[in-house]
């Protein structure tokens, strides 16, 4: 649920930006993952979730191209049901019985002057990352910003978890250890279990090498790509650890900045979604308490605003906020939504460090901060 309310509201507004400055209007979507496209009880799963999506655009003038690759034959059947039902309603889509490796680079080439978007989320292991950075880097060049290309992909902890006891133990399989050296783009990943291997706490270590092997293999991405990537973390409860990461790759700040306010938005709708449901089962006192979201906010917000007047100090100049949004957000990325900045930006000027409190600007990342007495 998280994922797609995630992907609803960041897929929207990536084909509304983009699509509205392409040259023909035009946005491409690739579901590397499809599944059946519309669960038995009738909700919208990712793929109707794109495709609803795009017959929104379509009746504004936008065209979202949208491909889905499923591999497994009763899913497949299903999806491409639902794909003919939107096709009827004038959506472009194209439905394909396979992995998504045997359709990527067709789709990509359809992409040459559009903006792409892939979502890559499978059940287990995603794409090699050779395979990734080839499309990522090459067939779209690290130097392009224009037309843009987007990644959202799940990387499963669980698949690094149960892959990591293949290496700590003697009867480990090498073929499986080697599938995931290609998702990984090498045997780096290794050297972080064989170290919780030799710990005298291994059950802990290996916990920390999960996470050490999620985080490395964003950075990685990020270094061989030249893209900005995030990991986001997705836990069922704030206390327990991540089941998987959504990884996130865009060129753009502005991409940056809206992904992050919808990762907030989506986590907040989660949490909310789970405690009606426990509520209303009686469990509610039996979970740990989550985090109320004005809570959250009230902790970011000084913390957002001591960001914003170090960058202000060091930079001495005039700033845009969606040029810094990591600096600006902080810890806080993807946890609150923007209104905590435009707030963060009213506290400073309420101090007296800077001279506007940011009224006037369309939207909250346009807002551009000018230094003042910071040393008030």
């Amino acid at each position: 649920m998280f994922k797609h309310e995630l992907l609803k509201d960041y897929l929207a507004q990536f084909g509304g930006m983009t699509g509205s400055r392409a040259r023909d209007k035009r946005v491409v979507y690739l579901d590397g993952y499809a599944g059946e496209g519309r669960y038995e009880n009738g909700q919208p799963a990712s793929a109707e979730i794109a495709l609803s999506i795009a017959a929104h655009h379509h009746d504004h003038g936008l065209t979202m191209e949208c491909f889905f690759a499923e591999s497994e034959e009763k899913s497949y059947a299903r999806l491409h049901d639902v794909v003919q039902h939107y096709r009827q309603r004038q959506v472009v889509a194209y439905d394909h019985h396979g992995e998504v490796d045997g359709v990527l680079n067709s789709v990509v080439r359809r992409a040459q002057h559009a903006p792409l978007f892939l979502f890559l989320d499978p059940c287990g292991l995603v794409l090699p990352q050779d395979r990734l950075v080839d499309v990522l880097a090459r067939q779209r060049p690290r130097y392009q910003k224009w037309p843009p290309t987007e990644l959202l992909m799940n990387f499963s902890m669980m698949a690094v978890w149960r892959l990591g006891g293949h290496v700590r133990s003697p009867k480990g399989s090498e073929k499986s250890l080697q599938r995931f050296d290609d998702v990984c783009g090498g045997t780096w990943w290794r050297d972080y279990f064989a170290d919780a291997a030799a710990s005298t706490h291994q059950e802990h270590a290996a916990q920390d090498a999960i996470e050490a092997v999620a985080a490395a293999y964003a950075r990685r991405l990020e270094q061989r790509t030249g893209m900005l990537v995030q990991s986001v973390p997705v836990s069922h409860s704030p206390r327990k650890r991540a089941v998987y990461r959504l990884v996130f790759a865009t060129r753009s700040q502005y991409g940056l900045w809206v992904f992050g306010n919808s990762v907030a938005r989506a986590r907040d709708e989660w949490w909310k979604t789970l405690d009606e449901r426990e509520e209303s089962s009686g469990q509610l006192a039996l979970i740990p308490n989550r985090p109320d979201p004005e809570d959250v906010a009230a902790q970011a917000i000084p913390e957002i605003a001591a960001n914003l007047e170090k960058l202000l100090a060091r930079t001495r100049q005039p700033i845009k906020l969606v040029n810094y949004t990591l600096e600006i957000f902080g810890r806080f990325y993807g946890q609150v939504p923007e209104p905590a900045v435009r707030e963060a930006v009213r506290l400073l000027h309420k101090q007296g460090k800077i001279p506007s409190n940011g009224a006037g600007a369309r939207r909250i990342r346009e807002i551009t901060v000018h230094p003042g007495n910071l040393a008030a």
